[in-house]
């Protein structure tokens, strides 16, 4: 019987652990899709306990505190710092075959070197351990200790960059790039928050905005703004594709009755976001950005918690909509017209695995190698059998050894071992094939594209 979480972990074979310790394990990590907060980068902020490092803002720990019982006042509420660690500490054991078991454990050993497993009788010892070793665990001394070569984090095309300038000026080792991220100039159907939007954009580029011309004029200028601040690429949450007809004079409507108040109907929702991403799409191939879908969520189920709480309070869930012909129509629009961008494409409903991945075999074009990416496990996904499922779809509809690789979208600087656990995991995939036979015992071939995957291909793709 093996040991958990031991130097082999998830690695079944001799050709696995090879692969792994020989060619992926000391690769540099790009990730190139994350929620990590620029500002406590650029300070270089210290976290004061692990609740603050680890607990705060993430909701998937959340989700599962609350399948286990426990009240809010002790996830989200007022109890105090080490209370809330304790009864995460004691939903920890129930959360086994949950990926959370293995990422938490994982974080523990990696970067505070804490070994004992997390439950209720070891919460003291392991917060006393943990907040010993947070003084030398400052934002920027994670992110170099895990080796992060560029992070590219989530921003609204509103923000000022000031916190990306400040690294940009003061160096530290790893890139921090702003990624364009306008979902809400298309939330018609949300009045509230469309206007909100639309006002603070008016701000921020100095310009009157009354008409949708108006509005995509200054969103370009920050497009411009966002790539000279070193952005090269757009990010798009997206309930499921787009792809409706319209005209000049319907998405002006659109938009004039959005700003007095009243709720697009679905329909004028479709037209206005498929206008709206053609347009974005097409900034993004004209300065040569990439950019990525992320689709399939159902989002803010809980309203309870939503008024309690607000967005990302872990009350999303996996959406089930039909999507392949809009998406195809959507991206043969922009490739009719040689304006479809380098692409990554998430899905987060397993059952449209084989979707996506067909889906981005319909638009390659011999430009660069793995323009249209099927992108990794994402959300629900990013856990093992997601992770599996995703890189076995990819090797039968298209080119894994072409493949972009692992991102953490996290909000958490201890997310980072999710790149090992990817690692490990495609690693073990391969090196099971090599030794059924299915794959040629070629170490030297097999090791450049581990290697490929975990970072040379992102490196190429994204030219950062």
């Amino acid at each position: 019987m093996k040991g958990f979480l031991t130097e082999d972990f998830l690695l079944q074979t001799e050709t696995a652990k090879r692969l792994y310790f020989e060619y992926a394990q000391s690769m540099p990590v790009i990730d190139y899709h994350n929620h990590l907060p620029p500002d406590e980068i650029a300070q270089n902020k210290v976290f004061k306990n692990m609740t603050d490092i680890w607990l705060r803002g993430d909701h998937y720990k959340w989700r599962a505190m609350r399948a286990n019982g426990v009240a809010e006042q002790y996830i989200t509420g007022s109890a105090d710092d080490f209370t809330k660690f304790r009864h995460w500490a004691a939903t920890t054991p129930y959360t086994m075959r949950n990926p959370l078991y293995h990422w938490s454990h994982m974080e523990l050993k990696n970067p505070f070197g804490i070994t004992d497993l997390l439950n209720e009788a070891t919460a003291e010892k392991i917060w006393e351990a943990g907040n010993d070793k947070l003084p030398k665990l400052s934002t920027q001394q994670l992110l170099q200790h895990f080796k992060v070569e560029v992070v590219c984090t989530t921003d609204d095309p509103t923000d000022s960059l000031e916190h990306h300038q400040a690294i940009a000026h003061k160096p530290f080792g790893t890139r921090v790039l702003p990624t364009f991220r306008p979902d809400k100039a298309m939330a018609v159907d949300t009045p509230v928050v469309f206007n909100a939007f639309v006002d603070k954009l008016a701000v921020v580029t100095n310009r009157e905005i009354r008409s949708y011309r108006d509005l995509t004029e200054a969103l370009q200028q920050r497009h411009t703004y966002f790539h000279e601040a070193g952005g090269r690429l757009s990010d798009h949450g997206i309930t499921t594709f787009s792809f409706a007809t319209y005209t000049q004079q319907e998405l002006d409507n659109i938009f004039l009755n959005a700003r007095d108040h009243q709720a697009a109907t679905p329909y004028e929702s479709e037209q206005f976001k498929t206008a709206m991403l053609l347009q974005i799409c097409e900034w993004n191939h004209a300065r040569g950005w990439a950019q990525q879908f992320h689709a399939g969520a159902i989002r803010n189920n809980n309203s309870r918690l939503l008024q309690q709480l607000g967005a990302d309070a872990g009350v999303d869930s996996i959406g089930d909509w039909s999507m392949a012909a809009a998406m195809s129509a959507f991206f043969d629009a922009l490739d009719k017209k040689n304006k479809l961008a380098r692409t990554v494409i998430y899905n987060l409903n397993p059952a449209w695995n084989e979707v996506f991945a067909t889906m981005a075999g319909n638009f390659q074009d011999g430009t660069i190698p793995g323009k249209i990416q099927f992108g990794s496990g994402w959300w629900f996904l990013d856990q093992k059998d997601g992770m599996e499922k995703q890189i076995n779809t990819l090797s039968n509809m298209g080119l894994l050894s072409r493949f972009v690789g692992m991102l953490t979208d996290s909000r958490s600087f201890l997310s980072f071992p999710r790149h090992e656990y990817f690692r490990r995991i495609l690693c073990n995939l391969i090196g099971r094939d090599v030794e059924n036979g299915e794959l040629p015992n070629d170490i030297p071939w097999l090791g450049k594209m581990v290697q490929d995957i975990c970072y040379y291909n992102a490196k190429a793709y994204f030219d950062f």
